[in-house]
């Protein structure tokens, strides 16, 4: 029961800033509840009064002032606990889904997204119910029992007792139901989690199950996902079903007793006709109010663990602290320095181990290197996706940790190797990189990223909706859109992670010359693995187990014949062998030595001499 009210408490705690109209609600429920338990004495007295054929006439116009007063008191607070109920609905979603925007890569890829989308939408409509019956019923059924108990024992103690007897069975057998059914919910729930992510994943990824051919294993898979839902559910269902038979036996005996006792107690002289008709409706009230408590507290069993699934990711935070009042970071020529810099993910190994490089305002450095040699990890320390254990990352001689991370972010522009577009329009999906850009800002970004035309052949221009995550365009189209994105936020500091992968040997060579003059007076990280695309940065940096073992121009390093050396001759010197008649029939029937064949066909570079073609890196 502690869990239940600890969850409860917040749930309400989120009326504190609606109090006024929480307190009015609050204030025509007490009313509510003392003209439910007042009606039945005016009514005992007015049956009295009948008996003896001189009935009070005001009792009469009492009883029909409170029932028309109790009515219009039910429709006001209706009335107003629905709009109460939606507003904070709305308000509680908006902030749940601004908190979740702002939590790290790693949270995001622990929950997936079905699992987080379902989490707060179940978790905002359990207490959008749960407002909603609080000021309609729940509230007025607590002080109304409240007030009941000790009226019944005093009005007649021996027939109060028997409505307290049917209290206190009533609360033990839903105590001990809730908990007994609480670990069964919890399993329950999360089963109803993992089936939620597992469709949110599938549906996410429509094109790649039908490519397969999977989608009966997948429409399996999902019915048995539900029958383990089922198999943990119906046993709870079972036991509050049992209390609520339990619960209605108790009230049939319960008014019996009061039915058979008042009688006699009538007959005694120890009670008389009033308070024999009170007694049966304070019975049939109770068992009314205890049976509307019954169904609520069934429910809130069941979708506790929901409640507490919204409230844990509330309570959730980023991997990087960012306090109200932090100074932002002033204007400056974007230069960029690591110093010691150390780190670790969550339970893993070091990834960088006291990385030491600066880049000057206005150059272009790449980062190279094997894949998990360092490279990715520190630009996420640079966009402060996390913070570094030890040392400190400087941005024009500012530790990003002592400023505002949204003044951070308004001075970095990131092309992710991920291709990331919203289920919007291209014009709205540029328009994420500076939402109050003009019009012919948007084209020059797109014509400078060599996407216009492109877009200017689509249906709609730039009003064209791309599908969920890009889907109804190519990935190099998606591709170039991004890369128009960041250019159009006009960032001091730009970050091409692989920018150019999923995109032609000519295309390439348009959107390369793009970025060059995109680079101009900005400071710009390449992340890289195809060597080419890099020839002409300022500076390379080759990453290898989390340090800088190498750094100087692509020539230098090459002159060096270092590590760097051994990986451009890897990629630039891998001789072409024209293949024998017989291996060509091998690579049809083997799938690996055919995509060996497909590498150094879909391969193509500039500088490679005639009889040599360059290979994927491989790493």
């Amino acid at each position: 029961m502690r869990r239940f009210f600890k969850v409860y408490g917040r749930v309400l705690g989120f009326l504190r800033p609606h109090w006024p109209a929480a307190g009015g609600l609050c204030a025509a429920n007490l009313g509510l509840a003392v003209v439910g338990f007042t009606e039945p004495m005016l009514f005992g007295h007015v049956i009295q009064g009948l008996g003896e054929s001189a009935p009070s006439s005001a009792y009469i116009l009492a009883w029909a002032g409170l029932g028309i007063l109790g009515i219009a008191a039910g429709m006001a607070t209706s009335l107003v606990a629905d709009r109460l109920a939606h507003r904070l609905r709305l308000r509680v979603m908006g902030m749940a889904h601004a908190h979740v925007l702002q939590l790290p890569p790693a949270y995001h890829a622990r929950f997936p997204s079905g699992g987080v989308m379902k989490t707060v939408w179940t978790g905002t409509d359990e207490m959008f119910g749960l407002w909603l019956s609080l000021f309609r019923e729940h509230l007025s059924t607590a002080l109304c029992l409240a007030g009941l108990l000790p009226v019944a024992l005093v009005l007649n103690p021996a027939l109060g007792a028997v409505l307290v007897a049917l209290a206190l069975v009533f609360s033990v057998t839903v105590s001990i139901t809730m908990r007994r059914t609480r670990k069964g919910q919890r399993r329950a729930e999360d089963a109803h989690t993992a089936l939620s992510s597992q469709v949110g994943d599938v549906l996410g990824n429509a094109r790649l199950i039908q490519a397969f051919g999977v989608v009966p294993l997948e429409t399996a898979a999902f019915g048995e996902m539900a029958r383990d839902v089922l198999r943990h559910q119906f046993p709870v269902l079972g036991w509050w079903a049992g209390v609520t038979v339990m619960s209605r036996a108790a009230s049939t005996v319960a008014t019996a007793v009061v039915v058979g006792l008042g009688a006699w107690l009538h007959g005694q002289g120890r009670a008389s006709l009033a308070d024999v008709v009170t007694f049966m409706g304070f019975a049939g009230m109770m068992i009314g109010r205890l049976e509307s408590a019954l169904t609520v507290l069934s429910r809130l069993g069941c979708t506790l663990p929901r409640l507490e699934d919204f409230f844990a990711m509330l309570d959730a935070r980023s991997s990087v602290s960012d306090p109200a009042g932090q100074p932002a970071l002033p204007a400056g020529p974007g230069a960029v320095e690591f110093r010691g810099v150390c780190f670790a993910y969550p339970g893993g190994s070091a990834v960088l181990n006291g990385v030491d490089f600066t880049v000057r305002a206005g150059e272009t450095v790449a980062l190279v290197g094997a894949t998990g040699s360092g490279k990715s990890t520190a630009m996420a320390l640079l966009q402060r996706l996390w913070d570094p254990a030890e040392g400190a990352v400087m941005v024009d001689g500012h530790d990003v940790r002592n400023v505002s991370l949204t003044s951070l972010q308004d001075r970095i522009g990131i092309v992710p190797q991920e291709t990331l577009l919203l289920n919007r329009t291209i014009r709205e999906n540029l328009l994420i990189g500076r939402p109050v850009a003009t019009w012919a800002e948007v084209e020059h970004a797109a014509r400078l990223a060599d996407v216009h035309d492109f877009i200017m052949h689509q249906p709609q221009g730039y009003d064209t909706v791309v599908g969920e995550r890009g889907a109804a365009l190519s990935g190099g189209q998606r591709q170039r859109l991004a890369i128009a994105r960041a250019l159009l936020r006009d960032p001091r500091i730009l970050i091409l992670d692989e920018a150019t992968s999923a995109l032609d040997g000519l295309t390439e060579k348009k959107v390369v010359r793009a970025m060059k003059v995109a680079s101009v007076n900005r400071t710009t990280l390449v992340i890289a693995h195809r060597l080419a695309t890099i020839r002409d940065a300022d500076r390379i940096l080759l990453f290898r187990d989390g340090v800088v073992v190498e750094s100087g121009s692509f020539d230098e390093l090459v002159a060096r014949n270092g590590p760097f050396a051994e990986l451009a001759r890897t990629q630039f010197l891998a001789p072409v062998e024209t293949p024998r008649r017989d291996e060509m029939k091998t690579s049809l029937s083997s799938p690996r030595l055919a995509y060996s064949r497909m590498e150094h066909d879909d391969a193509s570079n500039d500088v490679a001499p005639p009889h040599y073609s360059p290979c994927l890196p491989g790493f």
